[in-house]
Formats: structure tokens, C-alpha cells, sequence
């Protein structure tokens, strides 16, 4: 049973990892609504919402997208090693 949890695990960071690409990056507009980029991105590594703002991660140290959204819109975006 561990054995398969681990399995699941690995292609579950595998498949997310898929989507944290340069085309999807540049998809990513001002405005967005976070299903949007739920949905192109997948559930994102972490998030942290203070005072109405919301900061998600999709990805690792090294690669990732992070996007700010205010009222559930995009404000501001980055990236780093795509």
C-alpha cells in the first residue's frame, strides 16, 4: 500500500510538472480568473491569501509560475527556469 502511494505520489508532481511550461506561461493574461489558471496549471503547490490577496506557486525552487490574484483576477505574474 505504501509502495502505491508513493507511485500515485510521483505521477500526480510528475503530470502537474507538465504544465509549468514556457506556452503555458505566456498563455497567462492580466485579468485572468483563478479557475482559469487552475485549469491550465492544475491544483498549485501553495498558496497564501492575506488581506484579500491571493499568492499561488505552481512548480519547485527551481521551475515555477507564480501568479497574484486580487478579487479572484490576475494582478501579477512571473517565472523562473521555464
Amino acid at each position: 500500500m505504501k509502495h502505491l502511494l508513493v507511485v500515485l505520489s510521483t505521477v500526480l508532481l510528475l503530470a502537474a510538472c507538465g504544465k509549468i511550461n514556457k506556452e503555458n506561461y505566456e498563455t497567462i493574461t492580466l485579468g485572468m480568473d483563478y479557475s482559469e489558471i487552475e485549469t491550465l496549471l492544475g491544483n498549485p503547490t501553495e498558496c497564501d491569501e492575506t488581506l484579500g490577496m491571493k499568492q499561488c506557486q505552481w512548480g519547485d525552487e527551481s521551475k515555477y509560475i507564480n501568479v497574484k490574484f486580487v478579487a479572484s483576477k490576475v494582478t501579477i505574474y512571473s517565472k523562473k527556469g521555464l
